[in-house]
């Protein structure tokens, strides 16, 4: 009988484990699109015509460089890390990221910025004495609730060089996204949420070089 037992037991464990092994890995970016506005959001149309009419564009403003991304440590994991009520969270086996959290969020702020500013991010390109926008982005919480909300605050930094006025400011910003059900929503929610942190970014950097004065965002 403890012979059948420990047979048994084993037998379970194998089964428990091939169950697990065979569960489908789900893979997420928060890089958009490229063929869809930032976060999804749809820019307004001008019917002053009696028809849609493309919005104008820009002119474009000067190239940035985006430093690496801090993200906490509590969510800096392969696999998505969500709540659970008040004060639990879970580790998603098979709901992971493609790349590391950091990088998936420097990448989607960075072809969000390009878009806010029709411009150009030249990190990692050989330096010169022409002007340039540097831009600093340190996550401080990066939450995730399914079916309620993606929130994302962060302090930010845009520093002009090589212009006849250096200048820098530097920022803070807290942005929530109701989301729906199901994790590709969630993941939508955060890279509108990003979106909205770049509109931010880009707003200041632009100020910056204009050689305004620019301010944070109100919040």
């Amino acid at each position: 009988m403890i012979r059948s037992g420990r047979h048994l037991l084993g037998v379970a464990a194998g089964v428990l484990l091939a169950a697990c092994a065979s569960a489908p890995l789900h893979y997420y970016t928060l890089v958009a699109p490229a063929d869809e506005p930032a976060g999804g959001l749809v820019a307004p149309a001008d019917e002053s015509a009696g028809g849609l009419v493309a919005p104008t564009t820009s002119a474009p403003s000067l190239p940035f460089e985006l430093l690496p991304v801090g993200v906490p440590a509590q969510v800096d994991q392969p696999q998505l890390v969500v709540r659970e009520g008040g004060q639990g969270v879970a580790l998603l086996g098979s709901e992971r990221w493609i790349a590391p959290l950091g990088d998936e969020v420097r990448s989607a702020l960075s072809a969000d910025l390009a878009r806010e500013l029709h411009s150009a991010d030249v990190s990692g390109l050989p330096g010169n004495d022409k002007p340039l926008l540097r831009i600093k982005l340190d996550v401080r919480r990066f939450d995730s609730a399914p079916g309620s909300y993606a929130l994302i605050e962060a302090a930010w930094s845009v520093r002009l060089l090589h212009g006849t006025r250096p200048a820098t400011l530097a920022c803070t910003s807290r942005v929530n996204e109701a989301v729906g059900p199901g994790y590709p929503a969630l993941v939508q929610g955060h890279q509108r949420a990003i979106a909205r942190l770049a509109a931010q970014i880009a707003s200041a950097a632009r100020a910056l070089g204009e050689g305004q004065a620019p301010a944070c965002p109100p919040g």
